[in-house]
């Protein structure tokens, strides 16, 4: 079994990265309604890796989009979200983070602030998508599908298990280490980002691997 592709996964998704943005958008919440958010949170990951798998393919063909091409493209994006892990940052952090840190956590609650922002863009964004493409392409057999379909269930229950202990968490590791292991992390995802930009270079130039 290859467990390259949930290894990859988790580092794009890194839910401990994500852990003070859970508390601050959560800081106001009853129990309940934390919860709740840690459910709706961790379950729509799962969907967002499980659509990907299954229908990231039909989308590409639609868009009459060579997969090499999705590659290059998908590792680009990786190596991107790696340096702002190096950074520090999350993934799939964006430039306005803070502009919906100040006006969306306060005025949303519930479910909706699990699926936005915290599952999208936080958690699986642009390049989470991409990479389960770029497997499930790879994927032969109807049993590796499913597998990698699996390997979202795995990031849904991390990021269950990381939001339910969120301030133990922050407590233990304070910023510096939730930094160090994110600038881990990324420096492991910058590694699987220059090996499936090879990967699409290759095909679209086979002179790169004479």
């Amino acid at each position: 079994m290859d467990f390259k592709p949930l290894i990859t996964l988790l580092a794009i998704v890194n839910p401990l990265a994500i852990v003070p943005f859970f508390i601050h958008y959560t800081q106001d919440f009853s129990d309940e309604q934390r919860r709740r958010t840690v459910i709706v949170a961790s379950f729509s990951a799962f969907v967002v890796i499980a659509a990907s798998a299954l229908l990231g393919l039909q989308i590409l063909s639609f868009f009459s989009i060579s997969l090499a091409s999705f590659q290059v493209g998908g590792g680009m994006l990786l190596l991107i979200s790696s340096m702002n892990m190096l950074n520090a940052q999350p993934a799939e952090a964006k430039p306005n983070t803070n502009e919906m840190e100040d006006g969306a956590a306060k005025a949303a609650r519930g479910a909706s602030i699990a699926v936005v922002p915290l599952t999208i863009p936080l958690l699986t964004g642009p390049a989470t998508m991409s990479t389960v493409v770029i497997y499930a392409e790879k994927a032969k057999t109807a049993f590796q599908l499913t597998t990698l379909v699996s390997y979202g269930l795995v990031i849904a229950l991390a990021t269950g298990i990381c939001f339910s202990l969120a301030q133990p968490i922050a407590r233990v590791l304070g910023k510096t280490g939730i930094n160090v292991m994110t600038r881990l992390m990324g420096l492991i995802l910058a590694a699987l980002a220059v090996e499936v930009m090879a990967d699409g270079l290759g095909k679209l130039f086979p002179v790169l691997k004479g």
